[in-house]
């Protein structure tokens, strides 16, 4: 991953977020982000727990550093929404690292209602003993924009709804695809005898993001807004990441397609439509639609893991890792069947290739490593 780093710093540079070829910090604070830390600095201190709400691909950098030592005094829960789009093998690697911190974690997927139902299972377990004593609870759901916090207040109000006899009508969390859809903190009351309040919060970043790279995984992920960084720059930065780990020579193509038709949507439902990559020529039928999708898929694999595979340079070095990935934008320009003289082909290009990923068409990932001295044996 050397070779990721040093092309970081030499070349992707991320203008409007203040990223620099030195690999400074990132000034990128709305004013509503402002406005909002202060709100939940000063409600952290009437939560009885705390859900903090995590990327699956990112769970270190997707972590709101600036809110943790108001944390640490507090019950908390850390869920690692989206692991259906998260390596299984990595992910348990990584509950291991916070139980061995001490921080009760769970995968989760906020679409599933059985992962929210095991979420609300250890809420209850951690609040057993207020539970007894307290009339009101106050559950205080945070998190960086676009990790899933109001789909999973939704789904935790379908839950509750069917288990407590709620007092009224409760408003739905708006959701949405992009960072910042949450606006304002919202309290949901979830719960009678005891009354149980779940608070959504607005996804809110730290005033300067640390480095270059940490910057770009939440990029990646979503949690900042594609415009302020640059579709072209944050899919030089997944090429990058995918080359040095040699993950295109790892898939496998497979024809699974049957006659029935194909499942088109990832387990989780994605933030961002597959829609963009069907052709606007005409309306295809679903089952159609799924296919050209998946020889979409097949074709973008090919691509990369030939080109990975044939290259005689070392992706270790960020003038060869250049090469390839500039060679590879070439190659998955035809995979994506992108016409040769379209304008911005290349910004075409990488809002394609970052929708394949981000819908998990390329697979599950997980960007951040896990601290080597936490990785025991056995694991």
């Amino acid at each position: 991953m050397e070779g990721v780093k040093r092309l970081v710093k030499k070349g992707l540079r991320l203008g409007e977020m203040g990223f620099n070829a030195e690999g400074g910090v990132v000034n990128w604070f709305p004013g509503h982000m402002a406005a909002a830390t202060s709100a939940i600095r000063h409600r952290l201190q009437l939560a009885d727990l705390v859900v903090e709400v995590r990327d699956a691909r990112i769970p270190l950098s997707s972590t709101n550093e600036e809110l943790q030592p108001q944390l640490a005094g507090k019950r908390r829960v850390i869920a690692l929404n989206k692991k259906d789009l998260a390596n299984p093998n990595i992910l348990h690697k990584w509950v291991h690292y916070f139980e061995s911190r001490k921080q009760d974690c769970l995968p989760i997927n906020a679409h599933s209602k059985s992962s929210v139902q095991k979420l609300l299972n250890l809420v209850e377990l951690k609040l057993k003993e207020k539970i007894s004593r307290e009339p009101t609870l106050l559950v205080m759901v945070i998190g960086v924009p676009n990790v899933g916090k109001s789909a999973l207040i939704n789904s935790i109000h379908q839950i509750a709804s069917s288990r407590f006899p709620v007092q009224e009508k409760i408003k739905h969390a708006r959701v949405g695809p992009l960072p910042g859809v949450t606006q304002d903190i919202a309290g949901f009351k979830i719960a009678h005898q005891p009354s149980i309040y779940v608070l959504d919060t607005p996804g809110v970043l730290v005033p300067s993001i640390p480095d270059i790279e940490t910057g770009l995984k939440l990029a990646l992920a979503g949690s900042v807004k594609d415009s302020a960084v640059g579709e072209e720059r944050i899919a030089q930065y997944l090429l990058a990441v995918l080359d040095t780990r040699a993950t295109p020579l790892h898939w496998k193509h497979q024809d699974n397609r049957s006659s029935e038709g194909v499942q088109c949507e990832s387990v989780e439902k994605p933030d961002y439509s597959l829609k963009s990559l069907r052709p606007t020529r005409k309306k295809l039928p679903n089952v159609s639609d799924a296919l050209y999708i998946e020889d979409i898929v097949t074709e973008v694999q090919r691509a990369l893991q030939t080109s990975l595979a044939e290259f005689t340079g070392n992706v270790e070095d960020e003038n060869d890792l250049e090469i390839l990935i500039d060679q590879q934008f070439e190659l998955l320009q035809k995979a994506l069947r992108i016409p040769h003289k379209a304008s911005e082909a290349r910004l075409m290009v990488s809002k394609k290739f970052l929708t394949l990923f981000r819908t998990g068409k390329l697979g599950p990932f997980i960007l951040d490593n896990v601290p080597d001295n936490i990785i025991t044996e056995g694991i």
